[in-house]
C-alpha cells in the first residue's frame, strides 16, 4: 500500500475546459482492464514535453519529439500493457500507425497526434487492438474523465495519482488538474514516469516550453525509487487556452510565477506520489541537501543517498547504520567532480530531528535510539548540511523492501 497517499475523489478532480479524455479496455496485455486513454484538445491548444535521456528510449518517445517539432497538437493517446521499447524499426512502425488510426477517428492529421506507452519492455505493440480500441474510447471523450484517466495509464502502480489546482490569473479563475502513473524503474532524468498536466490558462509555446521545464525540475526530476532511469519517461503540459486571460509570454511576470507555482505545486504532488506507491514501499524519505556551492552537486549528495540499496534497506528496517549515509555522500564525487574537494570535517548529518554526525565523525551526543525512533515512523527527513555555499536541494525517495523483489521478479506474469 502506498505511503500516506490515497488517489483524491473524482469530484475533486476539475475539468479543464479544451480539453476531453476518453477510456477503453483493449485488451492490449490483459483482459477486463482499462489499458486505452485518448485525449482530445481543442484548436489552439498548445503542448510541451520532456522526456526520458535513456538511450534506448521507446518508439513512442521518439514519434513524440518529432510530431511536437513540427505540428499543433490536438490528441494524445496511451497505453498500457507494452511499453513498445526495445523494439527497434517495427516499434516506429507501430507508434506511427497507432497515431494514423487516431488522426483517422478524429478527422487530423497523423502528426497532431502524441503516441505514449508504459509496461514490458521488448514486446511488440498491439496496433490492432489499440485501433479496435479508439472507437469506444471517443466514445467516452469528457472533459471530466481524469479519474477515470488516472486508472488507465497504471502498470505496477497500487493507486491512480491525480490531483487539481486554481489560480487567479488577470482576474479569472485558472484550473490545473493532472495525473501521473509510476511505481518502480523510477529515476530523475527526466524521471521515471509518465505524467500529463492540463490547464485552461493562455501561454505563449515559448512560456509553456519553459514552465514545462521548470516544473520537472522542481518535481518528477526529484524523486527516485530504484535508481534506474526507464525508456519511456514522459511529461506533458497541455495548456487549452480557454481561461479567456491575457496571453502569458514569460515566467517573469506575475502571472507567470502566480500559474509557474501552481503548475509546480501539482507536479510535485503527483511525483511524490509516485515514490509513496513506490513498488514495495514502506516508507517515504526527504532528503534535504544544504550548503552545496550549487543546485547540482546539492542534487548529487542527495540522489547518491536516495539511489543507495544499503540506505534504502536500512531504513526498511529501521536500523541505524547511519555510517551508510555518510558513504553515500562522499561517494557522490564520482557521479559530481566538483565533489572531490569535499571537506567531509565540514558536513553534518541529521536523521529527523538528531544530529548524528558532525565534523566529519559522530556527534558525541547522538544515541542509537535517538536514530531507531527517527527511522521508525512512514515519513522520514534527512539533512544533510555540505559547509561549502549557499545552495540547497531537496529530493524524495522511499525505502527498499521485501516487496520490491518479489514485484518485480514477476513483473511479466
Amino acid at each position: 500500500m502506498p505511503v500516506n497517499y490515497q488517489t483524491p475523489s473524482a469530484e475533486t478532480l476539475l475539468p479543464v475546459a479544451g480539453v476531453r479524455l476518453g477510456i477503453a479496455q483493449a485488451g492490449i496485455r490483459k483482459a477486463n482492464r482499462r489499458d486505452l486513454c485518448l485525449i482530445s484538445l481543442v484548436p489552439g491548444a498548445r503542448v510541451a514535453g520532456v522526456f526520458t535521456v535513456n538511450r534506448f528510449c521507446a518508439a513512442p518517445v521518439q514519434v513524440c519529439r518529432d510530431h511536437l517539432s513540427r505540428s499543433d497538437i490536438r490528441a494524445l493517446v496511451i497505453n498500457t500493457g507494452i511499453a513498445n521499447a526495445g523494439t527497434g524499426e517495427p516499434g516506429l512502425i507501430a507508434a506511427r500507425a497507432t497515431c494514423v488510426a487516431v488522426a483517422r477517428a478524429l478527422e487530423l492529421a497523423p502528426e497532431q497526434v502524441l503516441p505514449f506507452s508504459t509496461g514490458v519492455i521488448m514486446e511488440p505493440l498491439p496496433v490492432d487492438r489499440i485501433e479496435r480500441g479508439i472507437p469506444a474510447a471517443m466514445d467516452n471523450l469528457d472533459e471530466a474523465n481524469w479519474y477515470e484517466a488516472a486508472h488507465a495509464i497504471m502498470t505496477t502502480d497500487t493507486v491512480a495519482k491525480a490531483g487539481s489546482r486554481t489560480v487567479q490569473i488577470d482576474g479569472r479563475k485558472v484550473t490545473i488538474t493532472g495525473i501521473s502513473k509510476g511505481a518502480g524503474m523510477i529515476k530523475p532524468n527526466m524521471a521515471t514516469m509518465l505524467g500529463f498536466v492540463a490547464t485552461d490558462a493562455v501561454l505563449s509555446q515559448a512560456a509553456l516550453e519553459a514552465l514545462v521545464k521548470h516544473a520537472a525540475d522542481r518535481s518528477f526530476n526529484c524523486v527516485t525509487v530504484d535508481g534506474d532511469t526507464s525508456t519511456n519517461d514522459s511529461f506533458m503540459l497541455i495548456a487549452s487556452g480557454t481561461a479567456g486571460h491575457a496571453e502569458i509570454t514569460s515566467l517573469d511576470s506575475a502571472d507567470g510565477r502566480a500559474l509557474a507555482d501552481a503548475v509546480t505545486s501539482l507536479a510535485a504532488e503527483l511525483a511524490q506520489a509516485i515514490v509513496r506507491d513506490g513498488e514495495g514501499a514502506t516508507k517515504f524519505i526527504t532528503i534535504e541537501i544544504e550548503g552545496g556551492r550549487d543546485v547540482a552537486e546539492c542534487k548529487a549528495v542527495g540522489y547518491a543517498i536516495a539511489h543507495s540499496p544499503l540506505v534504502k534497506t536500512a531504513f526498511f528496517a529501521s536500523d541505524p547504520n547511519l555510517g551508510r549515509i555518510l558513504a553515500a555522500v562522499g561517494n557522490a564525487a564520482q557521479n559530481h567532480p566538483s565533489l572531490m574537494d569535499l571537506d567531509t570535517s565540514k558536513v553534518s548529518l541529521w536523521i529527523g530531528d538528531f544530529l548524528v554526525s558532525k565534523d566529519g565523525g559522530r556527534n558525541p551526543d547522538y544515541k542509537e535510539e535517538q536514530g531507531a525512533a527517527a527511522m521508525a515512523p512512514a515519513e522520514i527527513t534527512i539533512r544533510v548540511a555540505l559547509g561549502r555555499g549557499e545552495a540547497r536541494a531537496t529530493c524524495w525517495t522511499c525505502d527498499f523492501s521485501y516487496d520490491y523483489v518479489k514485484i518485480n521478479a514477476d513483473y511479466r506474469s
